[in-house]
């Protein structure tokens, strides 16, 4: 937990703002799951092949890249074409589900994760 708090404390704003992204995602893909294995085996092929080009296009000669940054670009594209195909025929409005409940549920989840990181930031100063 001591760890954690240390990451929270340390995160800045671009890496927050994935961090929502991500709570976002997981708090959709929990309220819309698909177990549909041709989904997530696309998703996953999508995500080799964008991933490893979206990684030729970031080299720079002599340069190593961060493991995670490296990882970044391969979850970007599985998260992309993974949730555009779970909210397929859902009636989302772009990224909004327009059922309250899941908005609401989806909502809350970027807000918890906010208020504790900012919660932890402001007790660690």
């Amino acid at each position: 937990m001591k760890r954690l708090c240390e990451y929270l404390i340390q995160l800045e704003r671009p890496k927050i703002i994935l961090w929502c992204y991500f709570w976002w995602y997981a708090a959709v893909v929990f309220q819309y799951f698909d177990p549909s294995p041709s989904l997530w085996m696309s998703s996953l092929g999508i995500s080799f092949l964008v991933g490893y080009a979206l990684n030729i296009a970031a080299q720079q000669k002599g340069q190593t890249r961060d493991r995670w940054v490296v990882f970044r670009l391969y979850l970007f594209p599985f998260c992309v074409s993974s949730f555009a195909a779970i909210i397929k025929g859902q009636g989302f409005f772009l990224l909004f589900p327009t059922e309250p409940k899941p908005l609401i549920i989806t909502c809350l989840t970027c807000c918890g994760f906010l208020i504790c990181t900012f919660a932890i930031k402001k007790r660690g100063k």
